[in-house]
């Protein structure tokens, strides 16, 4: 059976209005002087000045840094360890979704880190160490899909390439998580969909993936079935605290099953990303029947479990991928690639970047650069 290492999240306190508990967790810790990194989007809605006047008066003062705009790239980070030290911060609060969180963490990363971001890039040769100290940092998830504010890596892209590089180390956890339901009901239907088909992908190639990890397939399993019946229900009823906490606790259980791994629906996702810039969960959302399909005959057992747990008459990996596609269609994501801003010239770039990213060495069965060519192919169709 060989030897494994399982590592599981920060504390994490869950529930409506858990934010307000915020100020008083910073003082417990001795801390006096955090920051707040967010996107330019939420800085300029209430939630921001709600979290802001958490964290003012009193023992505390709050900076800010708010230059987080698409896909976080390098730039965001530089500027954000800028905001952390002429603030003189000893702590940082991450308010947002995937993007704001990652930076966040790269911040934290990059504090006290010297060099530059890209030296510590995981499993580049030669990458430096992480072992310097992290200032303490929390995060307050506002859409439910990365499930970044659990996870032990921040993905950021090259300003030049548009590739993304993963920085990975237990150590960049956040210290506590603050998952309040309440912050999600604003979202609208396009941004609750297109995130919410990434904590539904998250749970999903983690229970695919080929490592031995029956902690984590339990996990993914429920928060595949609470995903499942929560986001149809998120996307046509937004204001159902019920349903958004279903939707940020799958969100949360499929960022800690992917330690497990993930696979080529990532792959997919990510070469998309570089090519068109399209959104991470946008992206997976569209990828993912097509890409799946390539997975039934490796992983039918899977696929029966999975579709018995969402509650399908028919225990198949094709049910199952029937079920995605109406999922799809009820929630406004489209079938395929052609009804996206991708062009079809992106077919002559996007297998070659998708066999060259990671996700899928953890695939149930080897995809190839033609496979992945036949995949985008059949999107596109």
């Amino acid at each position: 059976m060989g030897i494994h290492r399982y590592s599981f999240p920060t504390p994490i306190l869950f529930g409506p209005g858990v934010r307000k508990m915020l100020r008083a967790h910073l003082e417990e810790q001795g801390l006096r002087r955090p920051l707040l990194v967010t996107d330019r989007g939420l800085a300029a809605l209430p939630v921001f000045k709600d979290i802001l006047g958490l964290l003012g008066g009193g023992w505390l003062t709050a900076g800010q840094f708010t230059g987080i705009a698409g896909n976080p790239v390098t730039s965001q980070v530089v500027a954000g360890v800028a905001a952390f030290r002429a603030h003189d911060a000893d702590s940082i609060v991450g308010l947002g979704g995937g993007a704001a969180l990652d930076v966040a963490k790269a911040v934290a990363l990059m504090a006290h880190h010297p060099g530059d971001l890209f030296d510590y890039e995981d499993d580049k040769p030669g990458a430096l160490p992480i072992d310097q100290d992290i200032p303490y940092w929390v995060a307050i998830p506002t859409t439910a899909g990365t499930g970044s504010e659990v996870g032990r890596s921040a993905v950021i892209s090259d300003e030049q390439t548009h590739v993304k590089k993963i920085f990975f180390s237990p150590r960049l956890m956040a210290r506590a998580v603050f998952a309040d339901p309440e912050l999600t009901l604003g979202l609208p239907p396009a941004v609750t969909a297109a995130t919410g088909m990434d904590a539904l992908t998250h749970c999903i190639e983690a229970f695919l993936a080929k490592d031995y990890h029956p902690i984590a397939d339990g996990i993914a399993l429920e928060g595949l079935r609470l995903g499942a019946a929560a986001l149809p229900r998120c996307y046509e009823h937004g204001d159902d605290l019920a349903a958004r906490g279903d939707m940020m606790m799958s969100s949360m259980m499929g960022a800690i099953a992917f330690q497990k791994g993930l696979g080529l629906i990532h792959s997919c996702a990510h070469a998309l990303a570089t090519v068109a810039d399209l959104h991470h969960g946008y992206a997976n959302g569209v990828m993912i029947d097509h890409a799946l399909k390539f997975n039934l005959k490796s992983s039918r057992d899977r696929f029966a479990r999975m579709a018995m747990t969402i509650g399908l008459k028919e225990h198949t990996g094709e049910a199952f991928l029937d079920w995605l596609r109406d999922l799809k269609k009820r929630i406004g994501i489209p079938a395929g690639l052609a009804g996206t801003k991708v062009p079809r010239e992106a077919l002559e770039r996007l297998p070659a970047l998708a066999f060259q990213d990671s996700c899928h060495s953890n695939n149930p069965c080897p995809c190839t650069e033609k496979d992945f060519k036949k995949i985008y192919e059949e999107a596109f169709a």
